[in-house]
């Protein structure tokens, strides 16, 4: 028996990032243009062709989780729950006996956990295999972010992670969506997490050609669809949503952010590091997102790229724009706000979808700074270097992952 889709809003943020340990902080600096990319601190980058990163800076886990807790947590993992922790406090979730089993998790990494990975390995070289941690497999698995937000919080409900490389976060919010929509679940905490500023994934990104080295301007170094971009910055960090059932949160008097309005994923099947040139991919997802959301090209107001700032990605990505939205692709300001965060991998979909909410909030376009020489072949409004005011009612956010993930969602102001 076919049973309607109940209405998702989203009630709940949190994010860390390399702009801020809050929600309010990295809306603050995206209003303002301001880039959070610098010199690495995490290691000595010297020997790489890359030195720079968009590092979380002055995050003492010590200061929100037990000490003892936290020797058993990856870095990521620690970014989840802190990110988690903010969303559930903001959305004013209370978990009791009664409740805790309609409240689920999901949260993703594109990368996982590397630290305990690369910590283990060198205690086994170097002092046997009886002296590696009897933690380290619960700490490296990709699904303890996922499972520590349940621990912390006592929730029973579904939980589980996904992994799809830089479409996680979208996907994690798009599955967790489905759960509350058939009615698996009423409330659901989703997203993304990453930490990998590493020596050995900075020399596999480095080998691959795929990090922009501009060494001597680092905030200036992302520069999506700009001309003389020449490649993407990795960064770390978490953003956290609480996805809601519609009469559920007003029930209990929430404030909501906007609405779920719909999601599509695809598959490129393409290539295992290649965006397929003609976006056919993307295309699939942007137009499965708006059949889901039951909404029109031209009613969109906003798109948030994925605009990694390489020369494929945001040429293909712009080709799909065109595909989807025809002669509405020229009327549509679409932005990346990577140029200001930099490229959180599997965090960075669920941190575009807390500014795309922001954006509805404050009727703001964040913009794509770094935008300097136009690209005949990408020839849309990029919210050029400064944030625009205008009515933003519906949003389109896209993800798209290594191995040819594509995931797009459509989030919207909630009107009753």
């Amino acid at each position: 028996m076919n049973q309607q889709k109940r209405r998702v809003v989203v009630t709940g943020l949190g994010t860390i990032n390399p702009l801020g340990k809050d929600v309010t902080t990295t809306w603050q600096k995206i209003s303002n243009g301001q880039s959070g990319i610098d010199t690495i601190t995490a290691f000595d980058p010297s020997e790489y062709k890359t030195t720079f990163a968009g590092e979380v800076k002055e995050f003492s886990p010590e200061d929100h989780f037990d000490r003892k807790e936290v020797r058993r947590m990856s870095r990521m993992t620690q970014f989840a729950l802190y990110a988690a922790q903010q969303a559930i406090e903001d959305a004013g979730v209370t978990v009791t006996e009664a409740n805790k089993n309609r409240i689920g998790v999901v949260v993703g990494s594109g990368m996982g956990s590397l630290d305990p990975i690369v910590d283990n390995v060198n205690v086994l070289n170097e002092r046997g295999p009886y002296r590696v941690s009897p933690f380290f497999v619960p700490m490296m698995l990709a699904d303890t972010p996922a499972a520590t937000v349940s621990i912390q919080h006592g929730l029973g409900g579904p939980n589980m992670s996904v992994a799809t490389a830089c479409a996680t976060g979208n996907d994690a919010i798009g599955q967790a969506a489905r759960v509350v929509q058939h009615g698996a679940a009423d409330v659901m905490i989703a997203g993304g997490s990453e930490a990998c500023l590493m020596p050995i994934a900075f020399a596999g990104f480095s080998v691959m050609k795929a990090l922009s080295t501009r060494n001597e301007t680092p905030q200036a170094a992302s520069r999506p669809f700009d001309q003389t971009r020449d490649g993407f910055v990795v960064s770390e960090g978490a953003a956290i949503v609480v996805l809601e059932e519609l009469e559920h949160a007003l029930a209990r008097g929430a404030h909501i952010y906007g609405e779920f309005l719909g999601y599509g994923a695809s598959a490129d099947a393409y290539h295992i590091s290649m965006p397929a040139v003609d976006g056919s991919g993307a295309i699939e997802a942007m137009r499965a997102a708006l059949a889901d959301a039951d909404v029109e090209p031209a009613t969109v107001n906003y798109i948030s790229a994925h605009g990694t700032s390489t020369p494929l990605n945001d040429r293909s990505e712009t080709a799909a724009i065109k595909a989807v939205f025809g002669e509405a692709a020229y009327d549509v300001p679409v932005s990346s706000t990577k140029s200001m965060h930099g490229h959180l991998l599997g965090a960075s979909g669920s941190l575009e979808a807390v500014i795309c909410l922001q954006a509805i909030q404050h009727n703001l376009l964040p913009p794509t700074i770094n935008y300097e020489t136009a690209d005949p072949d990408c020839d849309l409004d990029y919210v050029p270097n400064t944030a625009r005011p205008t009515q933003v009612d519906i949003t389109m956010s896209n993800g798209f992952g290594l191995g040819g993930h594509n995931a797009t969602l459509v989030l919207g102001r909630y009107k009753s």
